[in-house]
């Protein structure tokens, strides 16, 4: 036997296919716009869901072959993975086929991770998607897409990942026996909902946007007015407290000399 005919064993990484890219990968967003988040109840494992201010930027590009929405939310102050706060919604004109995806620039991959989690931003993503797909290839198929197992560890997660898709028009097949894994799938884009909860995103045009300054300032000024007159009447009540402080002094003095004189006179 020669050293030709021994063959390397081969590694899970290098028997495992790449996925395949797309020079549309580094598309960047080109449009944003302003996303409110509403202020929530605390939640038990998210944690506390104040009121937000998110950006959300999307672009898209069409070819013969194929065309792509890209959608990214931008948190200020933060930065998020590669991969999340990001959907791709690929439509293949040739197989025509909508494809949901959640890496950059492929065209098969994962559902999108979303941070801040459980605020409405999953669900919001989807619907836009959607639309956009609805609106131009109505009639096409959606690929099946395997849901990552990581979100059937905690039941409650699963269940709020589960009835967002199946808000969108998903349906949601579990393997047999198992409840981590499962298959989001639905035969056409038109079946799907492009609605999603608007109490807990709302997008803001830039008059809303001055408008919130606008009422913000104004409700500034009223404060600071409000606090103005408070200061003035508590120094005026602090006045008067001196003067009510003087005349008890005065008040208690005269007592004691009239009891004085009063005992004086008792014994002479």
């Amino acid at each position: 036997m020669t050293e030709t005919d021994i063959e390397e064993p081969t590694t899970a990484e290098e028997s495992a296919p790449e996925k395949q890219t797309h020079p549309w990968a580094e598309l960047g967003p080109e449009h944003f716009y302003l996303l409110r988040l509403a202020p929530l109840p605390t939640d038990r494992i998210t944690g506390p869901r104040p009121l937000r201010f998110v950006q959300f930027g999307k672009t898209e590009r069409h070819g013969d072959d194929l065309s792509v929405l890209s959608l990214s939310i931008q948190l200020p102050g933060q930065r998020v993975h590669r991969d999340q706060n990001l959907l791709n919604i690929w439509a293949d004109h040739e197989n025509k086929e909508i494809r949901f995806t959640a890496e950059p620039g492929v065209l098969e991959g994962g559902l999108l991770q979303v941070e801040p989690s459980n605020r409405g931003l999953g669900r919001f993503l989807l619907a836009q998607g959607i639309a956009w797909a609805k609106a131009n290839w109505g009639h096409y198929k959606v690929a099946n897409l395997d849901l990552p197992a990581r979100d059937g560890f905690v039941e409650e997660m699963r269940k709020r990942r589960d009835h967002a898709l199946e808000a969108q028009g998903f349906t949601l097949t579990y393997l047999e026996g198992q409840t981590l894994k499962a298959v989001c799938s639905t035969p056409k884009v038109s079946e799907l909902s492009s609605e999603w909860n608007m109490d807990k995103v709302q997008v803001l045009s830039l008059l809303d946007v001055g408008s919130m300054l606008e009422q913000a300032d104004k409700n500034l000024h009223e404060r600071d007015l409000s606090l103005f007159k408070l200061q003035e009447q508590i120094a005026a009540y602090r006045r008067d407290d001196a003067g009510l402080k003087f005349t008890m002094a005065c008040l208690t003095a005269f007592c004691l000399f009239e009891a004085g004189l009063l005992i004086w006179m008792v014994f002479h």
